[in-house]
């Protein structure tokens, strides 16, 4: 069974068609592609994804899963966590506290429970803070912990982001256009940190990204979209040798 199972999603902006029947099937475990130009529908499907927008027609499935119109918090829950092209961190609170945020989830306690401070709250406060550092560890950002997260290099806020999003224990990690804004070396770094995160976290991921380096570097398969429909489907080096998608995206 697919981690992830998409059938005919689309959605409609008055008489504009966004998005028009995507499909896409990825399997547990792979890192998947999704590139096409800008403006060719690549967020709005991780927006009809994680339960941002409705879509007008289409299933999507999670590990078997009908989660099609979920709320955003619902999606979550089911197994969802992304990134963003523009790091959406909590700036003014520590590293640690930006994983802990993604915890909640899993470790819960009443708003009572947290103003008086009972027996629970310590025992869930220890056993997150535990968590969140272990994760950290991954990501070599521990001795980092109590630093404000503004306060980070570039590189290091994009791994925290990715970081944050692990806390919620996904089924599937969607990444977006996670490379933006970095310099060769945090890109390579970049590509280092997804590859162990596949292997460590045993993660399924979907990636937005125009750096065809590193697409080409760590994606098995490829989805490419123009102006909202599949353009190409398949495995990666045969997708990027594609006449059709040569023309309309890389434009070589």
């Amino acid at each position: 069974m697919a981690m992830l199972e998409v059938n005919h999603l689309a959605i409609q902006f008055g008489g504009l068609r966004a998005v028009d029947g995507f499909n896409v099937s990825i399997e547990k475990g792979q890192l998947y592609g999704l590139i096409g130009p800008n403006g060719a529908g690549k967020t709005t499907i991780f927006n009809l994804l994680t339960g941002v927008y409705k879509p007008t027609e289409g299933i999507i499935k999670l590990d078997g899963q009908d989660i099609t119109g979920k709320s955003t918090i619902e999606i979550n829950k089911a197994g969802i966590a992304r990134t963003f092209q523009n790091i959406r961190l909590f700036k003014e609170m520590t590293v640690l506290d930006n994983v802990k945020v993604g915890l909640h989830n899993h470790h819960p306690y009443s708003t009572l429970t947290g103003i008086l401070r009972f027996p629970k709250y310590h025992k869930v406060e220890k056993e997150m803070n535990e968590k969140a550092m272990e994760i950290l560890k991954v990501f070599d950002l521990d001795k980092e912990a109590q630093t404000l997260a503004g306060n980070l290099p570039y590189g290091k806020q994009r791994k925290l982001e990715i970081a944050r999003a692990l806390a919620t224990d996904p089924k599937l990690l969607l990444l977006d256009e996670p490379a933006a804004g970095m310099n060769p070396n945090e890109t390579q770094e970049l590509m280092d940190t997804i590859r162990f995160v596949q292997k460590h976290f045993d993660m399924t991921t979907l990636l937005i990204e125009h750096d065809m380096k590193l697409v080409g570097g760590i994606c098995e398969e490829l989805t490419v979209l123009n102006f909202g429909q599949v353009l190409a489907q398949g495995e990666t080096s045969k997708v990027l040798k594609d006449p059709a998608v040569i023309t309309a995206y890389l434009g070589e």
